[in-house]
């Protein structure tokens, strides 16, 4: 019972809670963060430049679609009114009025009262609250009076009561007190407007005419319409929510649409032509519940000036937003409409939007996957199984958990569902309670299609792709895995898309489709040329379909073999595209598609958009670059693509920088480039409209050489580089001298090494040379001691033996003939004298050598004949030794001397001692 009771409770709860939720045109906000200016917006109003203006209190904010500029005014006054008039922005102030005008990227002031004595000096309390244009001049407006201003003279109207605004109505200015009703200006007089006194006593804060009706809009008392000269309240049940509201601006815009802002309550947008309303407040999507100012672009977009931001309302807009703030509704996986409303499924359960009421389905809590309208019948498939609803009826139809996706079979009636567990089949779209599940398939299949009898393709959720063959019993004959034999590894995510009638497989980013003579997959040239890097496709019907490209959405419109493609800007759905559940719903001529937290509703046109008018401000460090100037090198280029369109027809822009193949999406109207190369660039922007890409606007520019490529640097570097050859050239100069230097000194020191190499060596040669001479001479001379001797011994002898016979013979014959027998006995027999020669011979063997060398003519006599001369023997001494006499000697020793060619000057002796 006590579950009951939650459960009701519950119910009732989110009813409660989700009876605001609508479908709301898209609202985009800006907050202090985007603007970084002050909290009220007390006007806003699109230039001729078709960039938005804003009176910002301290600050003039100017908008173009790309980036936000604030200017101050010079006394630095509160901005409390502006207005456009051809190429200036007319602005009022406190005791200050004047006009911006642009040039060179930035708004200049002229003030037009200053210097003037336009304002009292007693009333020091004059703002100029408005600003309009009347028969020629331009009115600046306080409470107090106006200034007209023609060109050149200023003209105040002062005014005899307290005044809300001035309106221009139908070529009258007419002015609207706080107490005594409506006023109107006739030339210089202002006189009352009669059968106006319900207005007395009232905060007028707009006066509109519209199809013949004059509106007047009170700040607390609501609406008056004066039709037919009878001023009444205005009949509808809006008017009583707007008197607790109070009403701060209002105005009629096109399409027979009346826009009313608040001070408590947001704004309403009232369609006439139907009576409905729509209110966009804090509780939805507006920022804030206070509405100062609305402002219009040339799309007839609204822009509202909050107490506290900027919000920008897409009111003519194709595409329409079901958001819900509250987080009650989830994740929407899947959305569908029906004649009472919508049926959405979300993370939360099935939703459906009936009466401008959400609220939760009974019993389906829990992760619902998808919506698919059979007829008139929808099926749904959830965590828990799959229901059907038909005319207000919710059921369950199977307890097969998980329906992930359902397709429609090509060959006949049948729906396929992919569920966690394989596949079902219903045959009989009339009756949805005959279905089949594929036996002997067991996995979790989220994409399918079937184009032949008994044959299913099928995704796996986490990868690879099936052949599925089944007989009529509904009997898996062979789950064939084709990725895995046609040797795709990587088969993580596959999709199945249907196109005319053919099967195509997105797997990796690259699209296939089955070949059945090969039994392989083949790569699809057709849309692997036209649909590269997508990451979704949702087939819509045989010419339409969807696709996320490079995280961008298209609307693809399939005329013939060509593609119209679409884009639906990122802002409808940045960050709110579920992955791989993406959805799309066909309602007549509505697509609806799925969010994160509700759906958007897109009326697309196949046609191919028109050509853009864009505008190209370039900035380098803060500064404008004129077109074919120069920019400081390693520095940012800023290329702000300006459109002046802020709604649903802005335009698709791409970029080309020098001429590269590839288009570059241009996001937020904004180029950035950085690390450009040197030399002349081109950036030429593009506009694609569905079919081509066609040239919308270009920029030249050249980029400066780097610092150190300039004129003085590069004659720097010549002075760095001439002054470094010098030095070298110094240095090598020096070290070439210091080279020769120490070269001259090392051969001078190699000189006195060999000097002294030479002096020793000759020192020793010498001393070798007089040793070998001493040992000559020695030798000479022990031979000559050697024969003197012996000679010296033998006369001893013989003296002694003759002496002998002297003293024992007295006998003169016989002492004769003994004497004669001593000497013959003591004379050097010839063995003694062979041995001397022998020993002579050795002695000067080196003499004997060298003398028969140089002289090889000479005899063995004459040989011996200079061994006894180099011994310094004399003629007398030698003739004994030679056996010859002194007579004969002498005749030797010339006979020599011719042989060795000697003059009569040269001593024999001398000579062959330097042999």
């Amino acid at each position: 019972m006590k579950t009951k009771l939650f459960c009701i409770f519950f119910f009732c709860f989110l009813s409660i809670q989700l009876t605001a939720q609508e479908l709301l045109p898209f609202v985009e906000n800006y907050s202090k963060s985007d603007y970084q200016g002050d909290n009220q917006i007390w006007n806003a109003v699109q230039g001729k430049d078709n960039v938005m203006y804003f009176a910002n209190n301290n600050y003039l904010l100017r908008y173009d679609g790309v980036k936000w500029e604030k200017y101050k005014l010079p006394n630095k006054t509160i901005i409390r009114s502006i207005m456009v008039e051809g190429d200036k922005i007319y602005s009022g102030s406190y005791q200050e009025f004047g006009y911006w005008y642009r040039k060179d990227a930035k708004m200049h002031y002229v003030s037009i009262s200053k210097g003037r004595k336009v304002f009292d000096e007693k009333n020091n309390n004059d703002e100029i609250w408005k600003i309009f244009k009347f028969n020629n001049k331009i009115y600046f407006q306080s409470f107090n009076g106006l200034f007209a201003y023609d060109g050149k003279v200023i003209k105040e109207i002062k005014f005899p009561f307290l005044v809300s605004y001035c309106f221009v109505v139908d070529n009258e200015l007419l002015i609207a007190s706080v107490e005594k009703g409506i006023y109107r200006l006739n030339n210089v007089e202002i006189e009352k407007v009669e059968g106006l006194s319900l207005l007395e006593n009232n905060v007028i804060h707009a006066i509109q005419k519209h199809q013949g009706k004059t509106y007047f809009f009170t700040k607390k008392h609501g609406v008056y319409v004066l039709d037919n000269n009878i001023l009444s309240p205005w009949k509808n049940e809006l008017n009583e929510i707007l008197k607790s509201a109070n009403i701060n601006v209002a105005q009629f815009i096109k399409n027979n649409k009346l826009i009313i802002g608040t001070a408590n309550n947001g704004v309403y947008i009232l369609d006439l032509t139907d009576g409905t309303h729509k209110n966009i407040n804090r509780n939805n999507v507006l920022m804030n519940n206070s509405i100062l100012s609305i402002g219009q672009d040339k799309e007839n977009d609204l822009w509202l000036g909050l107490d506290n931001g900027i919000a920008h309302i897409e009111v003519n807009s194709p595409i329409s937003i079901f958001y819900d703030s509250s987080g009650i509704l989830g994740s929407v996986y899947s959305v569908a409409s029906t004649p009472q409303g919508y049926l959405m499924a979300s993370n939360h359960g099935v939703f459906k939007y009936e009466r401008k009421k959400l609220s939760l389905i009974p019993s389906t809590q829990g992760q619902a996957w998808v919506i698919s309208k059979i007829d008139n019948q929808y099926l749904i498939g959830h965590n828990e199984g799959t229901y059907i609803y038909k005319n207000g009826v919710f059921s369950k139809l199977s307890t097969i958990n998980g329906g992930w996706n359902l397709a429609k079979s090509a060959i006949n009636n049948s729906y396929l569902q992919a569920t966690y567990s394989g596949v079902v089949i219903y045959n009989d779209a009339n009756n949805l309670q005959e279905k089949q599940a594929i036996k002997g398939l067991l996995r979790p299949i989220k994409y399918l299609a079937q184009n032949r009898k008994n044959e299913i393709w099928a995704a796996d959720i986490n990868r690879g792709l099936y052949r599925i063959l089944y007989n009529d019993a509904y009997e898996t004959i062979k789950p064939d895995n084709v990725t895995q034999r046609s040797k795709i590894s990587n088969d993580f995510g596959v999709k199945i898309f249907e196109f005319r009638n053919e099967i195509l497989f997105l797997i990796n980013n690259s699209w296939y489709t089955f070949n059945s003579l090969t039994n392989q997959l083949e790569a699809n040239q057709l849309f692997n040329d036209n649909f590269k890097n997508v990451s979704n496709i949702v087939s819509i019907d045989e010419n339409h379909f969807m696709v996320l490209q490079d995280g961008l959405l298209y609307h693809i419109y399939a005329k013939g073999s060509k593609f119209i493609r679409n884009s639906i800007q990122e802002k409808y759905y940045k960050g709110k595209i579920i992955n791989d559940n993406l959805k799309i719903f066909k309602d007549k001529n509505n697509y609806l598609l799925n969010l994160d937290d509700g759906f958007i509703s897109l009326d697309l046109k196949d046609n191919t958009n028109e050509k853009a008018n864009v505008k190209i401000e370039a900035f380098n460090d803060g500064v404008l670059v004129e077109n074919n100037s120069k920019i400081k090198h390693n520095s940012e280029l800023r290329i702000d693509v300006i459109s002046g369109v802020y709604g649903a027809s802005k335009p698709d822009l791409f970029y080309r920088l020098n001429g590269t193949k590839e288009y570059v999406p241009i996001k937020e109207g904004l180029v950035l480039l950085n690390n450009l190369t040197s030399g002349s660039h081109e950036v030429t922007i593009y506009n694609n409209d569905g079919l081509r890409y066609n040239k919308a606007a270009d920029f030249q520019f050249s980029v400066a050489n780097a610092w150190y490529y300039s004129f003085w640097m590069i004659c720097v570097y010549l002075i760095v580089v001439g002054l470094i050859l010098y030095l070298y050239y110094k240095w090598n100069k020096m070290k070439y001298i210091q080279k020769l230097k120490l070269q001259k000194e090392e051969l001078k020191h190699q000189r006195e090494i060999l000097e002294m190499e030479l002096k020793a060596e000759n020192e020793l040669n010498r001393q070798e040379y007089e040793k070998h001479i001493l040992e000559l001479e020695l030798q000479s001379k022990s031979s000559e001691v050697a024969g003197k001797s012996l000679s010296i011994a033998k006369q001893s002898e013989m003296i002694e033996n003759i002496q002998n016979i002297l003293d024992s013979e007295s006998d003169f014959n016989k002492l004769k003939s003994e004497i004669k027998k001593a000497i013959k006995i003591n004379a050097v027999n010839k063995h003694e004298w062979e041995v001397f020669e022998t020993n002579l011979n050795q002695i000067n063997n080196e003499f004997i050598i060298a003398l028969s060398k140089q002289y090889p003519n000479l005899t063995s006599k004459d040989i011996k004949l200079c061994v006894y001369l180099k011994m310094n023997l004399s003629s007398k001494e030698i003739a004994p030794m030679m056996n010859i006499s002194f007579r004969g000697v002498e005749l030797h020793r010339y006979r020599l001397r011719k042989k060795l060619g000697l003059s009569q000057e040269e001593i024999l002796s001398k000579f062959l001692l330097s042999i």
